[in-house]
């Protein structure tokens, strides 16, 4: 339909004295290239574990994490959602913990949040806590400066009353 011809290139008088090698363009972490230059990674997604997803051990992440479904086992995270309808039995450690479902157990996090629909039986060791009306909870609360320090954590058992 169309016919043309390609452009044929023009003679230079210019001798050619750049190499013909091919370029590296890509960064890498051994690069001696200016690190100012390099991209800072983007943060990751939260992990969601849906409603249908039943886990049954410890989990353990840097980043954020979205439980809908069920969890038997331990959980350390830095932003943890416990979702409406979910249930976690097990320890939760992270520094941001908001709870709309249920959890049967500890409760460690430097800003705990249970909304309305939340259900917790367990102790819980903050820092700064907020508390909805309609929350149910079952439980000690007790401040600390430093809730993650799993030392700091260990309360100490009531005195037994002498016989």
């Amino acid at each position: 339909m169309f016919s043309k011809k390609p452009e044929q290139p023009k003679p230079s008088n210019i001798p050619n004295t750049v190499s013909q090698k091919p370029v590296n363009t890509s960064l890498s972490p051994s690069s001696s290239l200016n690190p100012a230059l390099a991209v800072p990674k983007a943060k990751p997604p939260a992990s969601t574990l849906s409603t249908d997803l039943h886990i049954k051990g410890n989990m353990k992440t840097t980043g954020d994490i979205q439980i809908s479904g069920t969890v038997d086992g331990d959980i350390r995270a830095h932003l943890l959602t416990v979702g409406e309808g979910s249930t976690v039995k097990g320890e939760i450690v992270a520094d941001d913990i908001v709870v709309h479902g249920r959890v049967v157990g500890r409760v460690r996090g430097l800003k705990v949040r249970l909304t309305a629909t939340a259900r917790v039986e367990g102790d819980i060791i903050h820092k700064t806590i907020a508390i909805e009306s309609g929350a149910h909870f079952e439980g000690s609360v007790t401040r600390q400066d430093d809730p993650l320090n799993s030392s700091a954590a260990k309360i100490k058992p009531p005195l037994k009353p002498i016989e």
